[in-house]
């Protein structure tokens, strides 16, 4: 018997990153630029390595991963100003090198490479409700006052920050490969304007993921990838609403012949 009380806490996590991944992701693609989220994210854990080998902990690792990524967004967007034609390759330059800074950081320490493997795959299965504390708090600041709505994240003085912000609170959750799976996976596999469709579907990755890493035993962070890849696929194939088109396509084709 699977005890869902385990996945309570991880659930939320994932919930709270799709809350305002799903409107970032619309933008990143909106604009090109989806290496973005790989950039930032392994800045946002070049951070999180240089905070452990400080031994820093609780909101001075936080302050220090969300500089790195600020230090990063502001960098991207100097990149995509200034090349824009070449943006997409400078912005996965910046990712490939900030993940070789940090294997070369972490070459020294004895647990360097579980660190960096555990940064890049992620646990969120053993995430608790005080680690939430950050995005929640992020997330809840931002929502009301408008950072996450389309008409904000158009102006890039807005997204990149925020982008960066979130990213860095994210990664230290859910890990590089999830986080860039939350933002690209749901929006991708449901076009449009509207978001909670996207919502919903990575809701239904995120459960069935971790219901699988539970059951299984396997590493929790691979397998909502997995998941939410998979419900990325059928609702390719399937799309959410489609009954709704189908069913209005069929009224306007009879009205067409009365």
């Amino acid at each position: 018997m699977i005890d869902l009380t385990l996945i309570a806490a991880p659930l939320a996590g994932g919930l709270l990153i799709l809350v305002s991944h799903v409107s970032l992701g619309r933008q990143v693609i909106k604009r090109g630029i989806v290496f973005i989220d790989l950039a930032i994210a392994q800045l946002a854990g070049l951070g999180v390595l240089l905070a452990a080998t400080l031994n820093l902990s609780g909101w001075l690792a936080t302050a220090l991963a969300a500089a790195v990524s600020l230090l990063g967004a502001a960098l991207v967007a100097t990149l995509s100003h200034v090349w824009p034609a070449r943006r997409e390759a400078l912005i996965g330059l910046v990712y490939v090198g900030a993940a070789a800074f940090g294997m070369v950081w972490v070459s020294a320490d004895p647990h360097g490479a579980q660190r960096l493997a555990g940064l890049l795959a992620g646990d969120v299965l053993w995430v608790d409700w005080p680690q939430l504390l950050p995005l929640a708090v992020l997330t809840a600041v931002l929502v009301p006052v408008g950072g996450l709505r389309a008409q904000a994240l158009e102006r890039s003085w807005v997204f990149y920050p925020v982008f960066a912000l979130l990213v860095s609170l994210s990664v230290p959750l859910a890990g590089v490969y999830l986080v860039f799976a939350s933002l690209i996976a749901p929006v991708l596999a449901v076009p449009g304007e509207r978001l909670w469709p996207a919502f919903v579907l990575g809701s239904v990755g995120y459960l069935v993921g971790l219901l699988l890493s539970l059951w299984a035993d396997w590493p929790s962070g691979p397998c909502v990838v997995l998941m939410l890849l998979m419900t990325g696929s059928f609702s390719a194939v399937y799309p959410i609403g489609s009954c709704r088109t189908h069913s209005r396509s069929k009224k306007e084709k009879s009205y067409d012949v009365q």
